[in-house]
């Protein structure tokens, strides 16, 4: 992957915008999208306002990262089999018995798990940078992300009187931390990072990565009850997934 191969964070936007138009409100890959639309429009903005040490290199991970979500959209499009760590959200995208914040947090998982770390190396290789130069704008489009999953949680979770204490939803929603996808993330940079002599080393954790995130985020999108949350009508065209 180069910079040159990868859309510009203006072009993300756009994409994102238009799936924004032409997703219907309730799919759960359009939950994401809203969701995903709102932190790049942030990290948009900040490039040109000095809130980044280096603001090149992280527009070129801006765009590199969005791209790994756009080209897993246009493959589930496309009738072609996305990278796991994506499959759980697209085939399960019209669940009915599936939370809106579950559609949010499974497509967090996927992105900053598995597509974040690979996309940190992408910056890396094309700019001839090690990640260790990358680390502090790193945590700031961290704190970017967990600005924005705060604001989703109070925009999608039910307030304290409408959900009880018992509630599955908040024993799903409540494995998953985005701290902890932040600090994993990092982890798997260096990791991965260090296996760059080793092909075949590398492409088998890059391969077991991308397994275990979609695990994970399979077991955020386990469905609570068969009826719909919210008011939320299944999405047409839409079908659940064993």
């Amino acid at each position: 992957m180069t910079i040159s191969d990868s859309l510009t964070v203006d072009q993300a936007v756009d994409r994102m915008r238009a799936l924004r138009e032409v997703l219907p409100a309730a799919d759960g890959v359009a939950v994401f999208n809203r969701m995903y639309l709102t932190v790049t429009e942030l990290v948009r903005d900040r490039l040109t306002a000095g809130y980044f040490e280096d603001p090149p290199a992280m527009a070129a991970l801006d765009a590199l990262f969005a791209g790994r979500y756009l080209r897993a959209v246009d493959a589930a499009a496309a009738g072609t089999r996305p990278p796991a760590c994506w499959r759980p959200l697209f085939e399960l995208r019209g669940h009915p018995g599936i939370h809106p914040l579950q559609f949010a947090l499974a497509g967090m998982n996927a992105h900053i798990e598995h597509d974040l770390p690979l996309a940190v190396l992408d910056t890396c290789r094309a700019l001839g940078r090690r990640p260790a130069e990358l680390a502090a704008d790193y945590r700031r489009i961290n704190d970017l992300l967990a600005q924005v999953e705060d604001e989703v949680r109070d925009s999608l979770l039910p307030g304290p009187d409408e959900l009880p204490l018992a509630d599955p939803l908040l024993h799903v929603i409540g494995v998953w931390s985005i701290d902890r996808a932040r600090e994993a993330a990092w982890a798997s940079v260096l990791a991965l990072w260090e296996l760059r002599p080793a092909p075949f080393a590398y492409a088998a954790v890059s391969t077991a990565l991308d397994g275990s995130v979609g695990m994970v985020c399979r077991a955020l999108l386990t469905p609570l009850d068969g009826r719909t949350r919210a008011g939320r009508p299944p999405v047409a065209g839409s079908r659940p997934a064993g």
